[in-house]
């Protein structure tokens, strides 16, 4: 086996495929599409979204500096890829892809309904980093549809949604279940001692 050196990209994938949420009230809300996305601490609960300047959502996010990271799922795949490829200066995303916003409950831009998770954040600080700011983030709220929470354990069940993804200009859905966290680890306890 061997390995060849290429130069510098972005090539951590699989990412997050996500729809965030930005706008103070309805007449500006607007959805566009982030795979730069991820958690960068649990306690305090942190993430962060990184979004390019020239982006219809940029101004909107500076001057209100809150957002919603709405997860998506193989459903919402061609929903997730119009609001990502198309402008909202010039688009209604709502209308033309058949997303509902309903208000948030901590900030001000809105939840997607379709969604199974939407994560509601307030701006902590702005990075700029050359194509994209990054924007880290204090979560708020975190709203899970009821649908894929389990009544009887009130487990939620993600990936029962079948959450999208994003790899290197494609979308996918998820393979199946290799193990849990700690599964290396519970192998080895489990073994009987002699």
């Amino acid at each position: 086996m061997s390995k060849e050196s290429w130069k510098p990209g972005t090539m951590i994938y699989p990412l997050p495929a996500v729809i965030v949420t930005v706008g103070a009230n309805r007449e500006e809300w607007n959805p566009l599409t982030i795979a730069w996305t991820g958690t960068i601490c649990s306690d305090p609960v942190m993430c962060y979204i990184s979004v390019r300047k020239e982006r219809h959502s940029y101004p909107i996010l500076m001057r209100e500096m809150e957002f919603t990271i709405n997860l998506t799922t193989e459903e919402l795949a061609r929903a997730t890829d119009w609001v990502g490829v198309r402008s909202g200066r010039d688009n209604d995303k709502w209308a033309a892809t058949g997303l509902t916003p309903i208000p948030g409950e901590k900030v001000k831009s809105p939840t997607i309904e379709e969604s199974p998770l939407s994560i509601e954040c307030r701006v902590k600080s702005v990075t700029d980093l050359g194509t994209h700011s990054m924007f880290v983030a204090d979560v708020l709220n975190v709203r899970a549809d009821s649908r894929w929470i389990d009544p009887e354990t009130g487990r939620f069940a993600l990936e029962a949604s079948k959450p999208l993804v994003y790899l290197h200009g494609h979308y996918y859905g998820l393979g199946e279940l290799i193990g849990k966290f700690g599964f290396s680890v519970q192998k080895a306890h489990n073994k009987k001692k002699k």
